[in-house]
């Protein structure tokens, strides 16, 4: 049985900061600035022999329901009722302040039970906003410091009394992926191109926030959901701009989180807006996932809103190509994330990526393309000295990585390379997909031994 905990306080008292204490890893942006986390983030938490899952959620603040703060408040509502208990954190440097007693109501009216955590408790200076916690009527407070990692277990023993019995049992060791694990997928772009409204509307749910400004996610978010019975992790990320035009520290680490999800992702979707497609960013982020030898799917997004109609699919192959030369059919999808039109044809190009970035190629068929293809097109020779290209292997997949075994390993041509590399895509039905390929000297059997006279 699953237990879940919600996170939930004004902004800046460190809710972030107990959430990333909780599951064990920075997953969570933290600032000094107030109002960093906007969506509601989700992880697996262990304290002590517990296990349950946690969500962190936005400050609480009062504001109009159309505002941004206000669709905030309703994801940290949604978050409420998902919850099987509550941390109510308050900042007990400061004390209570309005807006905590005027929020611990929405915790009361959730029925569910809650715990009051005062953060920032240590030192002195704290010993009076912890005993004000008490007024706020629900039950005694927990003294703790999220960043430090003081009080927590006290926090073990408040927690321990609300779990169910079947829950109190140690967590299982971490499994092996498998076959069947979930597809991880980032969803990529620029700031406002969709990428919110997409996930949501692959969810069926309004999930993630979503609105008009551009740039409202921060945090790499991941959801889980289930496409015509195959299962995939969706992270989404925060829009990507330019290096010269990132402000402030918080830019910078929502960037550094947008980038460790194309690391750490199998497949990545980069989203385009339609009106505004192939602008420098976007061709910077393509060879971005190239280079991290991620699978690449583009979904040409907001097509609904073009006055010349949808784009035929030779069209949109044509200019990614023209486009992308290095990653040479790429799978591109025109869609709408508001409407929902082509997702099924998005999930489809996924699953298809992810099968060619698993493809392995049998070695008997690899070297008789190989044998072909420099017989036909010889390896140029460099400075009046022959390259010999002996035979090809492929050691690895995702993605698919090949070692030549040659003579003269750094003298064989960038533009040789690329005439190889297009050539395995077309022969192994390798298209879109980034190809690893290193060249390698073989060992000289008699180098060890002394020239005889």
């Amino acid at each position: 049985m699953s237990f879940t905990v919600a996170i939930v306080g004004r902004p800046n008292v460190g809710k972030s900061t107990l959430f990333n204490r909780l599951v064990g890893k920075r997953l969570a942006l933290v600032d000094d600035q107030p109002g960093v986390t906007r969506d509601r983030r989700e992880g697996r938490a262990r304290l002590g022999d517990l296990s349950f899952t946690v969500i962190d959620t936005a400050g609480l603040e009062q504001s109009a329901p159309e505002s941004l703060a206000g669709r905030m408040l309703a994801q940290t509502r949604e978050a409420l009722a998902a919850a099987d208990a509550i941390f109510f954190v308050i900042d007990a440097r400061t004390g209570l302040l309005p807006d905590d007693r005027a929020f611990v109501d929405l915790v009361r009216k959730s029925g569910k039970p809650a715990i009051v955590v005062a953060n920032k408790a240590e030192g002195a200076a704290a010993q009076a906003g912890v005993l004000e916690a008490y007024n706020l009527g629900l039950g005694d407070p927990v003294a703790m410091s999220a960043e430090h990692g003081e009080g927590l277990s006290d926090l073990y023993d408040a927690l321990r009394a609300l779990l169910p019995e079947e829950t109190r049992v140690p967590e299982p060791a971490e499994e092996t992926r498998d076959e069947n694990a979930p597809i991880r997928i980032a969803v990529v772009g620029r700031p406002n191109a969709g990428k919110s409204t997409l996930i949501n509307r692959l969810l069926g749910e309004e999930r993630l926030l979503t609105g008009p400004e551009a740039g409202i996610t921060r945090d790499a978010i991941a959801v889980d959901l289930v496409w015509n019975g195959r299962p995939f992790r969706v992270h989404d990320t925060a829009g990507l701009r330019r290096r010269s035009r990132i402000e402030g520290k918080l830019e910078k680490l929502s960037v550094s989180d947008a980038l460790n999800a194309v690391r750490f992702a199998e497949v990545v979707i980069l989203l385009m807006d339609a009106q505004t497609a192939y602008e420098e960013q976007d061709l910077r982020i393509a060879d971005l996932a190239a280079r991290e030898g991620r699978a690449l799917v583009i979904g040409m997004n907001k097509c609904d809103r073009d006055a010349g109609g949808r784009p035929s699919a030779a069209k949109l192959r044509e200019e990614a190509d023209h486009w992308l030369p290095q990653i040479r059919g790429v799978p591109v999808v025109a869609i709408s994330g508001l409407t929902g039109e082509g997702l099924d044809r998005l999930m489809q190009a996924v699953g298809a990526a992810h099968e060619t970035w698993n493809r392995r190629v049998p070695t008997a068929a690899l070297n008789r393309w190989f044998e072909d293809a420099t017989s036909a097109n010889p390896p140029p020779a460099v400075s009046g000295r022959r390259l010999r290209l002996n035979y090809i292997t492929q050691p690895k997949t995702r993605p698919p990585s090949f070692v030549i075994f040659c003579t003269r390993a750094d003298a064989v041509p960038e533009a040789y390379k690329r005439y190889l590399a297009n050539g395995l895509r077309e022969a192994f039905d390798l298209a879109g997909t980034p190809i690893r390929l290193t060249f390698r000297e073989k060992d000289n059997p008699f180098a060890h031994k002394r020239k005889v006279r």
